[in-house]
């Protein structure tokens, strides 16, 4: 279990108010509000935005706190025990206080645009039934994302190379596709942060729950799938058991 420290809260302070920042700012500039706002938006803008950011964080701020920038992720890393539970805590309280202020630095620069929007704060989409199907799109979302952050970053079998744009373009393709159902928060931090400066908290428990559900389902696929698969194969290969 690696040691962490005040160089890498600070990390995921800074790291999660990048990606918030540019998360709502590009929700305020390239997505519509309104009725009709799926169909006038510009969604692959938005995902390639995200992924692009979240690739850069993880290669630059990334180093010295592993690049998490999500309690989801935290929380994930946790079950795997790569993080202690105090520091996974104090990761999650980074995470948050920097989604607060991404949010606050958008309110800043673009009130005026981003209040028909409630600067990009997520919200369960008409196009759903209701809450309980926005919480299946977020659980889905966080599922996939934390999935391979484990498998690509953090598991026996990492491929610690590809990892930052593995990760970045999961998510960039979670922002097409889940952002005109829920918002595709698949992150507290930044639900939390457009949420506290807009004062708008309907179904708050769907993006308070689903990334961590989610999040514990990846855990378990590879736990129980992933880990076991590799073990396999490597057990078949190894010196001496082969005839």
């Amino acid at each position: 279990m690696q040691d962490r420290g005040i160089a890498a809260y600070v990390a995921e302070l800074v790291g999660t108010f990048f990606l918030v920042f540019f998360i709502t700012t590009i929700g305020v500039l390239y997505v519509s509000v309104g009725e009709s706002a799926q169909f006038g938006s510009d969604f692959a803008v938005v995902g390639l935005t995200v992924a692009f950011v979240l690739t850069a964080l993880i290669i630059g701020i990334g180093v010295a706190s592993g690049g998490h920038f999500n309690p989801a992720v935290t929380f994930g890393a946790a079950l795997l025990k790569k993080i202690s539970p105090i520091d996974a805590v104090i990761y999650i309280l980074a995470q948050l206080s920097g989604g607060i202020l991404g949010a606050l630095l958008t309110k800043g620069l673009l009130e005026a645009e981003g209040r028909a929007s409630n600067f990009s704060s997520p919200a369960v989409s008409p196009l759903l039934g209701g809450a309980f199907q926005g919480f299946i799109v977020e659980v889905l979302g966080s599922f996939l994302l934390v999935l391979v952050v484990l498998i690509v970053a953090l598991g026996v079998r990492a491929k610690k190379e590809w990892a930052p744009l593995a990760i970045g373009l999961t998510l960039g393709a979670i922002q097409m596709i889940f952002w005109p159902l829920t918002g595709a928060a698949v992150n507290p931090a930044r639900w939390f942060g457009p949420a506290l400066v807009s004062g708008e908290f309907t179904d708050a428990w769907v993006y308070v729950l689903a990334p961590l559900v989610g999040a514990a389902l990846a855990f378990a696929m590879y736990v129980f799938v992933i880990a076991k698969a590799d073990a396999s194969e490597e057990t078949a290969v190894a010196p001496g058991t082969q005839d």
